[in-house]
């Protein structure tokens, strides 16, 4: 019975920090959606762009740790946030979402490739933020990198993100926040940034665990995308959720059934919260 527990225990933890990092990156969504009214569907390659970059600064050109990662946020920021605030959102935001949502599929090919051509196809190795030395709590056995990830994840988004919070009146009300003398504008350029930001902060919790690859976005944005729709997309508490929902069922449905249907059980419940409650589980209806 107690060695049943210690590994639920350890499942569970387990499971609250990979979907700390889905959670990370879903929250760049809902912020984009909130503010824009507009789809990213190249967020995945908004965490492996930086990945490649701590790559870079760190084991080719020998920057030390902390500032190999703060480089490739700052650059993440700048290239993924204002770059590609005012040339393809500016250029296709008033066309609606379809456009920009086909733009970002076609982004989203062309970093794969340019990676895979540029830099390489192989995995490459990054270390984690902090030593891996294994932890016992109630009898569970976890990393150090567990902990840091649930920790600085959701620390960062409930507590941390006051940007964040004063984008609220913006995605409440464009038009009101705008007649209340806030520029929305500079709330979308903003949460663009804070997006590419998320990203970044994610691909440095992600690549110890998924190795830094060409197509390590994939997944993420996909799981990232689920977590969005499953939660709310119009309620940054609500990608929080399904972040750590769909990392607790992935988490659980490889050890009790099989690794083979972790993404089938998380088709199910994205699919039973379109069917029941199409606004998501803590999302509110819109017009």
């Amino acid at each position: 019975m107690g060695l049943l527990r210690d590994m639920v225990e350890q499942l569970l933890i387990k499971g609250l920090s990979l979907g700390a990092i889905y959670a990370m990156i879903a929250i760049g969504f809902c912020l984009l959606w909130q503010t824009s009214r507009l789809v990213n569907f190249a967020e995945g390659e908004f965490v492996t762009i930086p990945a490649f970059l701590m790559v870079l600064f760190y084991s080719v050109l020998a920057v030390p740790y902390p500032l190999a990662i703060l480089i490739a946020i700052i650059l993440a920021a700048a290239l993924l946030g204002f770059v590609m605030k005012k040339t393809l959102v500016d250029a296709l935001i008033a066309r609606g979402n379809v456009p920009f949502v086909v733009t970002t599929i076609a982004l989203g090919f062309f970093v794969r490739d340019f990676l895979t051509v540029f830099a390489t196809p192989e995995a490459l190795n990054f270390p984690s933020m902090i030593r891996q030395t294994p932890l016992q709590y109630a009898g569970a056995t976890f990393s150090s990198l567990d902990l840091w990830n649930i920790l600085m994840a959701l620390n960062f988004f409930i507590r941390k993100t006051k940007p964040g919070k004063a984008l609220q009146s913006v995605a409440q009300n464009r038009e009101a926040a705008a007649i209340m003398g806030i520029d929305p504008q500079r709330m979308i350029l903003l949460a663009f940034t804070i997006n590419a930001v998320l990203a970044a902060f994610s691909a440095a919790l992600a690549a110890p665990i998924y190795m830094v690859k060409y197509d390590m976005g994939n997944e993420l944005g996909l799981k990232a995308f689920y977590a969005a729709i499953i939660g709310g997309f119009n309620q940054v508490r609500g990608a929080l959720l399904g972040g750590l929902l769909i990392g607790l069922i992935e988490t659980f449905t490889a050890a009790y059934i099989s690794t083979q249907y972790k993404s089938g059980f998380v088709l199910l419940v994205l699919i039973g919260v379109i069917l029941f409650r199409p606004q998501g589980l803590l999302g509110t209806k819109e017009q």
